[in-house]
């Protein structure tokens, strides 16, 4: 999808060395029937949350509210199978939830999500929307190939919010990371980002995940796709692309 002309930031992203995205063949074996849609985004404007867009987040915690209830929700499909997940490298559901239920869990206590930024609402209401993982990473500050993989334990992550100079932390061996070398973006698979490619409003090129673990089907991860194009469009402009990482494709050029 092209709906603008070619701005600074998408020429200097062109003159750069191809960078790609990958997810490990050992995600695919541990957890059949996993998928990643990618929304890239360049020529984008971050910024302050216009109030239509945080209309649209309330209008989501509201349809959460009304299909969800704190009593049954880590029964329900779309939280259980992240929780088994979870389970499966290491991780107690209970003291590391997925962003999705986390997200729901403060909803549901009649918390409203804070706007953070256009692009973190957009990720925000996408995820209630559909019920799915869903957040970006401003990939104008890569350097090298970024994926979806197990750790080694030797990787360092910062966490979002640390003070400066705070120690990294490390990864359990085994634990589902998604990283650039050995810098840790997110852990956990999809608990919490960390600062290094952390969507400001200065961000101009992102890449945007969504995460679907059966049983939730391929074209719902589709369907979130398209409406994540499409918000992005209406509220920061830009050029997209959309791919879906998968056992058959599971590598993509992302510059």
């Amino acid at each position: 999808m092209n709906q603008s002309s070619p701005d600074t930031s998408s020429v200097i992203i062109s003159l750069m060395a191809p960078l790609y995205y990958s997810i490990s063949s050992d995600i695919f074996r541990k957890y059949p029937g996993y998928v990643r849609g990618v929304v890239l985004a360049t020529g984008v404007h971050n910024g302050e949350t216009p109030e239509e867009l945080i209309g649209l987040l309330r209008q989501a915690e509201e349809s959460v509210r009304a299909r969800l209830n704190l009593e049954t929700l880590a029964e329900q499909p779309a939280f259980k199978s992240w929780r088994e997940a979870f389970r499966a490298f290491g991780a107690k559901p209970a003291d590391f939830r997925p962003s999705i239920e986390a997200m729901a869990r403060r909803v549901l206590r009649g918390d409203p999500l804070p706007s953070i930024n256009t692009i973190v609402d957009i990720g925000n209401v996408i995820s209630l929307r559909y019920l799915l993982p869903a957040g970006a990473h401003a990939i104008d500050r890569l350097t090298g190939d970024i994926s979806l993989r197990l750790a080694d334990g030797s990787e360092d992550f910062v966490a979002l919010g640390s003070q400066d100079g705070a120690a990294p932390e490390h990864p359990l061996p085994g634990e589902v990371i998604f990283a650039e070398g050995s810098t840790v973006l997110t852990r956990r698979w999809v608990w919490r980002q960390g600062s290094h490619t952390l969507t400001l409003p200065e961000s101009q090129a992102i890449e945007f995940n969504i995460d679907g673990l059966p049983p939730t089907p391929r074209d719902v991860v589709d369907e979130a796709g398209q409406d994540t194009i499409k918000l992005i469009s209406q509220f920061c402009g830009g050029q997209m692309h959309w791919e879906v990482l998968t056992e058959k494709h599971s590598r993509m050029q992302l510059i």
